[in-house]
């Protein structure tokens, strides 16, 4: 099993409508791409700072093929949708984990 995890820092004045965009809209976009078994969404709950809140959004698949196709097919897409309408308010940084 693999976890993609793309952990996002987003500013405080958005949190709320980033959670609904994301679970309303985002990631059931992403689960349709069948590259993933499952998500799990976390708030991280250490190194805050005052303007933003950091979240671990998490993608399970069963092979790096699945990873992958989702990176080089389908994550260009989404990613420009996140930025038009994020622009500015947001990080990101992606690790892909293996279970062992």
């Amino acid at each position: 099993m693999l976890l993609y995890n793309v952990t996002i820092g987003i500013d405080k004045e958005i949190e709320q409508e980033w959670l609904l965009w994301m679970k309303e809209q985002y990631l059931p976009v992403v689960m349709k791409t069948e590259m993933f078994t499952d998500w799990k969404m976390y708030r991280v709950l250490h190194d805050q700072d005052e303007g933003s809140v950091s979240y671990s959004v998490q993608y399970f698949a069963a092979d790096i093929q699945e990873v992958v196709q989702f990176v080089e097919q389908f994550e260009p897409e989404l990613n420009k949708a996140f930025q038009n309408r994020f622009k500015d308010r947001h990080v990101a940084f992606r690790t892909l984990l293996e279970e062992i």
